[in-house]
């Protein structure tokens, strides 16, 4: 019992992660309504709970008529997939640049951290309106935007890994056999760093669902009537005080996804970090 205690947050972490892709992955099974048909005669209907709401819409429907339910399952697939393929994005060109400059060193190291603090430097918003002018609105053009803002980060955290790791034994005695350096990062300098880049990800997703809202909420990511969470809190903006429904339930669904998947990452951190010990009594010490 005394276990299962310490791991509750990664379990209910790991309950909303797997409840959110499922929606994702099922949402033609879940929806009550074809989230894109716009039926006028049902337009603006409140929650069930509300005076003139009905059960055919649980949560009403938008200035369309639209399902707001349908829309939010839709939208979970839009959120999803956007947090998921920016994390592909940033942490492959990340954790190359971090593996390269804290193997290398010097000149390399000097040029890469020069290129991170530029990066880092750079308002993400000012980035990412002159990309999306540069390239146009659109899913994969918002996935390139949020890779390669995102990829500082792995690159901080594995340079200064890296930096530990090289000077092990092991690495050492790899280099004193001959190994190429390539094979070294591959088969011994990477292998160490996976519990690092595996939590780094794994909370990395839910700040780039949050970035994705964020520029579908200002116009510059997906576009109507594909439905995601950002972009239906841009729509109900307008209606925030007459229509409640419009912006509370897109904003709950994209507070609960990333809540759980924070919950995940960090629970994730504590069963793999090798630094972090559980004794019996429960206490962490490094």
């Amino acid at each position: 019992m005394g276990r299962l205690a310490r791991l509750r947050f990664l379990a209910v972490g790991a309950t909303i992660v797997l409840a959110a892709v499922l929606c994702a992955v099922m949402a033609p099974l879940l929806a009550p309504h074809d989230p894109y048909l716009p039926v006028v005669s049902a337009r603006l209907i409140p929650p069930v709970w509300d005076a003139g709401g009905t059960w055919q819409h649980p949560l009403g429907t938008d200035p369309l008529g639209r399902d707001l339910l349908s829309r939010i399952i839709y939208g979970a697939r839009v959120s999803i997939s956007a947090g998921a393929l920016a994390v592909v994005v940033s942490m492959t060109f990340g954790v190359l640049m971090g593996l390269l400059a804290g193997y290398y060193g010097g000149l390399v190291d000097s040029i890469i951290g020069n290129l991170v603090n530029v990066i880092l430097a750079y308002p993400f918003l000012l980035l990412a309106l002159a990309a999306i002018a540069a390239l146009g609105p659109s899913f994969g053009n918002m996935i390139v935007v949020l890779g390669l803002t995102g990829w500082p980060v792995y690159t901080r955290v594995v340079r200064a890994e890296t930096l530990k790791v090289r000077e092990r034994e092991f690495v050492q005695a790899a280099r004193a056999l001959g190994l190429g350096t390539a094979r070294i990062i591959r088969a011994h300098v990477l292998p160490n760093l996976l519990n690092t880049i595996i939590v780094m990800a794994s909370l990395e997703v839910a700040r780039m669902i949050i970035l994705e809202s964020f520029l579908s909420f200002l116009g510059l990511g997906i576009q109507p009537p594909t439905p995601s969470w950002g972009g239906m809190l841009g729509e109900g903006r307008v209606y925030m005080l007459t229509h409640w429904w419009l912006a509370a339930f897109p904003g709950l669904a994209i507070f609960i996804t990333t809540l759980g998947i924070n919950l995940f990452g960090d629970g994730l951190r504590d069963v793999l970090d090798p630094h972090r010990v559980l004794t019996p009594a429960g206490v962490r010490t490094e």
